[in-house]
Formats: structure tokens, C-alpha cells, sequence
């Protein structure tokens, strides 16, 4: 996997989530979505997030043969599932008690996702629980370079 600038922003998932993202704003301004703005767009954020990699010119079309774009905002699942289970995983971990969560499950999507993630104690609206999602993701990778270089 590769991390855009030295961080531990996973490239692939947040590219795709920024193309979509962009692409919805370009729609917004009335600008109309053809295979040339889109390839030119998935371009630009190659070359942003993988910065010094030679992009093959067929790599703009890339975005085309990816199903999730054919639903709406389907990549920010990925972001959102991630920091929800750290932010669950964490307040057991604290508490000891898993009765939140155990209710979260009981509603059964019966609520909108973000109403019962309060349930369990998420509040994906807040910058914290993304912040604990990364620090969590940041100590994954420490993890792994330190026994990475342990081999060599």
C-alpha cells in the first residue's frame, strides 16, 4: 500500500473518495460530466496522491471499470465503518461494557446509521473520532515498519 506525503492517509480508498467527491461538486456547478473531464479529474488526483510515480495515460480511465462510483458516495462507507468500529472497540476496551453496542445492534437499521451509531456512543460528527480512527491506523503502521526493519 502506498500513503500520500509520509502520512497515513491510505491512497487508493481516499483518492477514490475525493474523485467522487469532486465529480458531485462538478455536477453541482452545472459542469457536465463527460469522459474527458472525469479522466482528467482521476488524473490530477493520481498524480496528488501518488506524487513522483510515473501514471500510464490509460490510468485516467481507471475510474470507469470501478463499481462503487455506479453508488452514490458507496467509498465513504470504508472511512465511516472503520472509525466506527475503532470509536465501539475503544469505549469497550475503557468501560468493559459492551450494552451500548449490544443495543446498536438491536435497532437493526431501523434508524438512520448516524442516530444509531449514538447509540453505541459514536458520533461520527465529530473530528475526535476520526482523529481516534487514525491514531489507531498511525499505530498499525509504526507496528509494522518497526518489524519491518527488524527483517532487514
Amino acid at each position: 500500500m502506498i500513503f500520500w506525503k509520509g502520512s497515513a492517509r491510505p491512497c487508493t480508498s481516499n483518492l477514490f473518495a475525493e474523485f467522487e467527491r469532486k465529480a458531485h461538486e462538478l455536477y453541482q456547478q452545472g459542469e457536465p460530466l463527460t469522459a474527458e473531464v472525469l479522466n482528467r479529474l482521476y488524473r490530477e488526483l493520481n498524480d496528488l496522491y501518488y506524487e513522483g510515480a510515473v501514471n500510464n495515460p490509460l490510468q485516467d480511465v481507471e475510474w470507469a471499470r470501478i463499481p462503487h462510483f455506479y453508488t452514490a458516495f458507496y467509498v465513504y462507507q470504508y472511512a465511516t465503518g472503520f472509525c466506527s468500529a475503532v470509536a465501539i472497540a475503544n469505549r469497550i476496551l475503557e468501560t468493559g461494557d459492551a450494552s451500548d453496542y449490544l443495543k446498536f445492534l438491536a435497532t437493526g437499521g431501523s434508524m438512520y446509521p448516524i442516530d444509531e451509531l449514538k447509540i453505541a456512543g459514536v458520533d461520527l460528527t465529530s473530528p475526535e473520532t476520526v482523529g481516534s480512527a487514525l491514531q489507531v491506523f498511525q499505530e498499525s503502521l509504526d507496528e509494522l515498519k518497526s518489524v519491518l526493519e527488524t527483517l532487514d
